[in-house]
Parts: structure tokens; C-alpha cells; sequence
């Protein structure tokens, strides 16, 4: 059964944390000047109340036209007004509730019924008019984006009691009822305050008034945050040394709670690991390019992990100044601390005019992508540019996103005239991954090493042991046991994700001992791979256990269940518990908050045909089609559909066009060839299966076809090529040596 699942969005947890919060302005008068450094920062006007001072856009009876909407703001006495399209698509008014960020851009929350807060997608750019700010702009000024989108501003995906809210205030509480889809949300402090990173300060001030803070652990806080530590330049060094071991992760988790691609697992618990409240997003497309670099928006902390930097212990605060997140330096003062900018900051080194663009540290090393339009967030992976991996893979590189006007093999050539040299461009991970979108075996070995290597970030290593799950084969499951009990969490969370291919009583006795893992990240993986487990066919003590576990899986999830994709994926988790009818009902939910959620529409599909509903199934599919009809998974389930409907030609024709689609991987491609060869056109086959493996040159599926399909037709020769083919990717496999001796012998 095709299952889809969101990687990303998870849920609320509840947390036995005291909430003893006191608010920020209990602490300015013992921090002084930690309090006005916070004062006017991005934490403190994170989200305000809509004032004369506050609101930054022209609400002075202006107007702003997108996708045939003309949107007007104005004033009504003290209020700020916008008379914008609703949820029904008419023209309403609504008062601005708060006003949300202040630079380079603000927004505004509108209310809506139910206790919603939503974030009007028409935003203020606050840059100024030489920049080309102090305008009206929309987020999405590409899309025709209407009221039946979920990227409305009236839907889900704009809604700021589960999107925004936990980030931009303290001590959020969602408090989602879902059998009206309503909110009472709460916050203790409106805007990002002391506590939010610090955790509830009354114990703190109980110790300060009573003297006692000098023998209290953490000050009477949660964790300790001062994590900067001290470095040195070893002798004839040009790289400064931390003195002592970065031991806790509490500084970097702390700011990862926000500045992270990542979903809630629930109430934030102050200096436990982070995994043990959020679920955090691998180095995978659509969020990462194949070399870990920022493709999508996913605000530093999986850049910055990867990193030389973070690997060497260096925290956030090395670089900013943590209440006003401004820089140590500026210019490239701040990588001057630890880099002698005799050795670095100079044209011997950078190549370029002392104190132009190119002689920027931040540029070559932390190129800037801008999002939600005037946004620009530098990729803090602080990587070499690679020019090389840009010619043989596409993926970008400074040197071509300042140099527009050359390729990336002019920007190669320069490097190596600097004498810069790449030995590794075709053993590179990035490569092993993108060759395994494409199914190439030949990935598998470089991917093996990267996730057992103790020297590389543990971000790497599961992301590589995440991949190798991808191909089900021994090497995944030697890296798997290797790996599975890990100390690092987001390890063991990816093993576990990685073990799916195995069947499910050999999960269970490698799952077993992290049944009751101390993080949640790893139990919620491992309630989802063991969810299918019959409780009545197990000891009653590995039954209580899991029962436990399962419950708790559901709980953490009917928490957050006004997300559409934490419905989805409530649904798939109940399908493999066998409880079909609640994993109906989850699926269409999903539908419910989001029409255009195409994984449920063919997770429901696949439902609704399991249980004998075929026509409603097609129904499923064809409204999916409808909303996305250039979407190949849409297609391709249409034409498996129609392949045991007995309707070949309708068939071929939607899986034929699945294929045209496919840009990345091989799956609907090879699926479209296999149903060439089984409706009596061999050649036609093998033509498709060619195509894909001068793309994919390892992929054993696509050999294994050709072997057999050219044998077939009496192509004895290429048969016994392409099982060569295979049993050199494939020594151990005792089938290919089978096959390649039987046209051995019959050559």
C-alpha cells in the first residue's frame, strides 16, 4: 500500500514543566544592560500590539491590486483596518490584531472566527525607497493565489496559532479544540522575552532575593545558555582552538527551537535536547540541495550543524551577540576572531580588492538566498564554494551567484589558476545522493562511509543513513545496526526511518530496546515503523508496552490535529494498525483543511480500493487530478488504477504521461517501461529502459529489465552485457550470478 508521509510536521506533547514565567521587565533591573541590548531587537518586536508607532505600512487609505483583488487599507478611529477577499472570496473588513515582525518586512494578523489568527499575505516592505522598500507587496507575487488556495492568507498554511505563533511569542499555549476546529490560544508574553530562551525565570529572582545565586545550579534556571567559551591561536596557527570541549548543545538547541526546519513534538522543555520536543528536517530535497546547501527556507540550524564551524564548537553567541543578535564585528571582523585576517583577510586569500564584495568572508563563504521576497538569509554552512560539483551536478556556488554572467566552469578555471583543487568531485556524498535519487547502486558504498564516519556531523551521517534505507539492501542494514543505539538522537531517529524495508518481526526485535528511548523524536519513529505490530501475536509485556507507546503516538498527534498534514499522517499511522474506518476519517480531514493536499487524496485512494471501493477510489484520484494535473504521482496511481481496471490503453496513456513528468528518480519511468514490455511492446521497452540507464548507469532494476527483456528478444549479447552489468554492482547477489550463467550458457 503507497503511504505518504510528512517528514516535517508533528505535534504537541504536554510537558509537566512548571510555568513559573515572571516576563522580561522582572529582569532589567539586575541585567541592565542585557535588557537594552534586547530592547528593539528582532525578539523584542517579534510581534506588537498595532500603534501609531508600531505599524510601519501606509494604511492612509492605500491600495494594492494582486490577482484581481484590489485590497484597501485605511483607518477607522484608532483602528487599523484592511478591506480585503475572505474565505468566501468577497471583499470584507478586518481590524489588524497585532502587527508581526519589523524588518525587512512586516505583517499583519487578522482575525478570523474559531480563534484564528491569520497573517495577511499582503506584507509592508520596510526596507528603505532606495532600496526599493516602503511599498505593499505580495508574498506569493507568482502564484494566482485565491480564497480556495490553503496559501490564502485565510488558510491553514497562514494561520499563526500553529504556523507562527510559538516562534514569535513566550510561553505559547495552541490550545486547539478539535471537535469545533477552534482556538484559545495563550501566550505569557507577547513578543520573544528573556524567558523564552532562558526558561521561567521565578526561581531565579527567589534565589536573587534570598542571596543565594552563587551556589545555585544555572542560576536557578533550567540550562546554562553562556556557552561562548574561550579560544586561542595554538602556536603558528592561523585558526583560533577552543580551549575546552563544547560538552552541551544547550546554547545551539536553545536557538534551533526557532531557528530550525522543523516540526513541534510539543510543550518546549528548557535544556533537554532539542529532538526531545521537535522533529528536525534532513538534508533532503526540497528544503536542501544535494551538497547540504539552503534551497528552501529553513532558517540556519540544519545549515549551520553541518558545518567546520559548529564541529569545532563554535555556538551562536561566537558570532552574535545574543540579546541584541547583532554581530561581534563588522565586516569581516567577526571571522577575524578566530581567523588572523593576515592569513585570511587578504587578496592572497580571497582573491579580490581589499574591502570590495568579493573580499567578504560572508559572501564566499555564506552566500545570501532571499525569501518571501525581500528577505535574504545567508547559508550558514560556511562551506568552500564548489564550482566543480556545479558542473557536474547543478547545484550553485558563490562565486556564479556573484558572477551571473559567467558558468560555472569559468569560476572552475579561476579557482584552479588560484591553485584550488577538488580531488574528491566524483566521490563526493552529494553525488552518492543524487545518484540515488536515480536508483544508481554505485552510491551505496560512499553513502555506507559517510554514515558510519564519527568525524562528520551527525546531521550528515543520518541523513546518508536515511538515504541507505532508500535501497533495502545488506549495506543498509550493516550501517543500521551499527547505528541504531547511537548516542546522538537524530541518529537513532533516522536508523529507525532507514529500517522500513524490513520486515516487521525484524524490526521489532531490533526496535524493541527503543521502545522507551528518553527522546521523543526517536519513540514517535519507531510507534510509526512498529505501528503495524498484531499486539495479540506478542509476549504481554512487549504488548503493554507498545500499547503504551501507540497511545502515546495519538495523543501527541490529536494535539495538533488542525494541521493537514499531522491528519495525514495520523491516517497512515492508522491504517497500519488496521483501523481503517478512523484512518478514513483522518484522511479526509486532511482533505477538509486542505483541498489540495494530493497525498491524501491518494493515501485515501489506496484506502478506499484496499476495502473493495474501486469507483470511489477513481472518484479520489480524479479529483486529485483535478487540483494538480501535472502532478506524475497523481497520474501514475491513475494508471495502476486502470492497469487492474483491465483498461490498458487509459492505462498506458496516464502512465505514459507520469513519465514525460518525472524529473527526478527513475520510479514512473521504469514503471511506464515494464507496462510497454506487458502489453506486447518489448521494443518500446527496452527503448525507455536505455534512456534511463545512460541517467542512471548503477541502477539494478532497469538492468535486471534489460537483461531479461533482451534475451527476450533475442538480443543475447546485450543480455549478457547487462548482466555483467550486475553482477559487478552487485557481487554478493546470487541471482545475477544465476542469470549471468544461464546466458552465458546459452551464448
Amino acid at each position: 500500500m503507497l503511504l505518504y508521509r510528512f517528514i516535517f510536521v508533528f505535534t504537541v506533547l504536554l510537558s509537566c514543566t512548571s510555568r513559573a514565567f515572571t516576563g522580561s521587565e522582572a529582569c532589567k533591573d539586575c541585567h541592565q544592560q542585557e535588557y537594552q541590548n534586547w530592547r528593539g531587537s528582532h525578539h523584542d518586536l517579534a510581534m506588537q500590539l498595532p500603534t501609531q508607532d508600531t505599524v510601519l505600512g501606509d494604511f492612509d487609505d492605500a491600495t494594492f491590486t494582486y490577482n484581481g483583488v484590489s485590497s484597501r487599507f485605511y483607518r477607522d478611529g484608532d483602528l487599523f483596518m484592511v478591506r480585503t477577499d475572505g474565505e468566501n472570496g468577497e471583499l470584507e473588513d478586518f481590524p489588524v490584531s497585532y502587527v508581526f515582525g519589523v524588518y525587512p518586512l512586516q505583517q499583519y494578523l487578522l482575525p478570523l472566527s474559531r480563534g484564528r489568527l491569520q497573517a495577511l499575505s499582503i506584507a509592508w516592505d520596510s526596507r528603505p525607497a532606495d532600496e526599493g522598500g516602503q511599498r505593499w507587496f505580495h508574498l506569493y507575487p507568482d502564484e494566482p493565489i485565491d480564497y480556495e488556495d490553503p496559501l490564502h492568507w485565510t488558510g491553514p498554511y497562514q494561520n499563526w496559532n500553529t504556523r507562527c505563533a510559538e516562534c514569535h511569542s513566550t510561553d505559547l499555549q495552541k490550545n486547539y479544540r478539535a471537535a469545533d476546529r477552534s482556538f484559545k490560544t495563550t501566550f505569557e508574553e507577547i513578543n520573544v522575552g528573556c524567558e523564552a530562551c532562558h526558561g521561567p525565570g521565578e526561581k531565579h529572582l527567589e534565589l536573587a532575593a534570598a542571596n543565594a545565586l552563587a551556589s545555585a545550579v544555572n542560576g536557578g534556571f533550567p540550562t546554562a545558555l553562556a556557552q561562548r567559551g574561550e579560544w586561542a591561536f595554538p602556536e603558528e596557527a592561523d585558526i583560533a582552538r577552543r580551549r575546552e570541549p563544547l560538552e552541551s548543545r544547550a546554547q545551539i538547541d536553545s536557538c534551533g527551537r526557532c531557528h530550525a526546519r522543523r516540526g513541534t513534538l510539543g510543550d518546549y522543555h528548557y535544556g533537554a535536547d532539542l529532538l526531545d520536543t521537535h522533529r528536525l528536517s534532513m538534508l533532503q530535497a526540497p528544503l536542501y540541495y544535494h551538497d547540504g546547501q539552503i534551497l528552501d527556507e529553513v532558517y540556519v540550524y540544519g545549515s549551520f550543524v553541518q558545518s567546520k564551524m559548529h564541529l569545532a564548537g563554535v555556538v551562536c553567541s561566537n558570532c552574535h551577540e545574543p540579546h541584541s543578535m547583532a554581530l561581534r564585528a563588522p565586516g569581516n571582523g567577526v571571522c577575524a576572531q578566530c581567523h588572523k585576517p593576515e592569513r585570511f583577510d587578504s587578496v592572497q586569500h580571497h582573491h579580490h580588492p581589499n574591502r570590495s564584495e568579493g573580499a567578504s568572508c560572508a559572501n564566499c563563504h555564506m552566500p545570501e538566498t532571499t525569501y518571501m521576497v525581500v528577505d535574504p538569509r545567508r547559508d550558514h554552512s560556511m562551506r568552500i564554494p564548489r564550482p566543480d560539483l556545479s558542473v557536474v551536478m547543478g547545484t550553485p556556488n558563490a562565486c556564479n551567484q556573484c558572477h551571473q554572467d559567467r558558468d560555472p566552469d569559468w569560476a572552475l578555471e579561476a579557482l584552479r589558476k588560484w591553485g584550488v583543487q577538488f580531488r574528491d568531485t566524483g566521490s563526493h556524498p552529494a553525488r552518492a545522493l543524487q545518484q540515488l535519487d536515480q536508483g544508481d547502486a554505485r552510491a551505496v558504498p560512499v553513502l555506507a562511509q559517510l554514515a558510519a564516519d564519527p568525524g562528520a556531523a551527525p546531521i550528515w551521517r543520518a541523513t546518508a543513513m536515511e538515504a541507505l534505507g532508500q535501497t533495502g539492501g545488506r549495506e543498509a542494514l550493516q550501517s543500521a545496526t551499527q547505528l541504531l543505539y547511537d548516542d546522538d538522537p537524530i541518529i537513532r531517529a533516522s536508523t529507525v526511518r532507514a529500517l522500513e524495508f524490513l520486515p516487521l518481526h525484524q524490526r521489532l526485535q531490533l526496535l524493541q530496546p527503543l521502545i522507551d528511548d528518553d527522546i521523543t523524536t526517536v519513540r514517535m519513529e519507531v510507534a510509526s515503523s512498529l505501528a503495524g505490530v498484531p499486539l495479540d501475536q506478542v509476549s504481554p509485556e512487549q504488548a503493554s508496552a507498545l500499547r503504551t507507546l501507540f497511545k502515546e503516538y495519538m495523543q501527541v498527534h490529536q494535539l495538533h490535529a488542525d494541521m493537514p498534514g499531522v491528519q495525514l499522517q495520523m491516517g497512515v499511522f492508522l491504517v497500519t494498525r488496521g483501523d481503517l474506518p478512523a484512518a478514513e476519517k483522518a484522511y479526509r480531514e486532511a482533505l477538509h483543511l486542505n483541498p489540495q493536499l494530493v497525498p491524501a487524496y491518494l493515501n485515501l485512494a489506496d484506502l478506499l480500493r484496499a476495502v473493495g471501493r474501486e469507483d470511489e477510489a477513481r472518484q479520489q484520484l480524479l479529483a486529485a487530478l483535478e487540483v494538480a494535473p501535472e502532478n506524475g504521482n497523481v497520474l501514475h496511481s491513475l494508471g495502476l488504477l486502470e492497469t487492474r481496471g483491465n483498461n490498458p490503453d487509459l492505462a498506458l496513456d496516464y502512465l505514459k504521461r507520469a513519465a514525460e513528468l518525472e524529473t527526478v528518480g527513475t520510479r514512473h519511468r521504469f514503471v511506464y517501461a515494464i507496462a510497454l514490455h506487458d502489453l506486447g511492446k518489448p521494443a518500446d521497452a527496452i527503448t525507455q529502459l536505455k534512456g534511463l540507464l545512460r541517467q542512471a548507469p548503477g541502477n539494478q532494476d532497469v538492468l535486471l529489465a534489460l537483461a531479461n527483456y533482451s534475451a527476450e528478444l533475442g538480443q543475447r549479447e546485450q543480455a549478457l552485457g547487462y548482466a555483467r552489468q550486475l553482477t559487478q554492482l552487485a557481487p554478493g547477489n546470487r541471482n545475477y550470478q544465476q542469470l549471468y550463467q544461464q546466458l552465458s550458457a546459452d551464448n
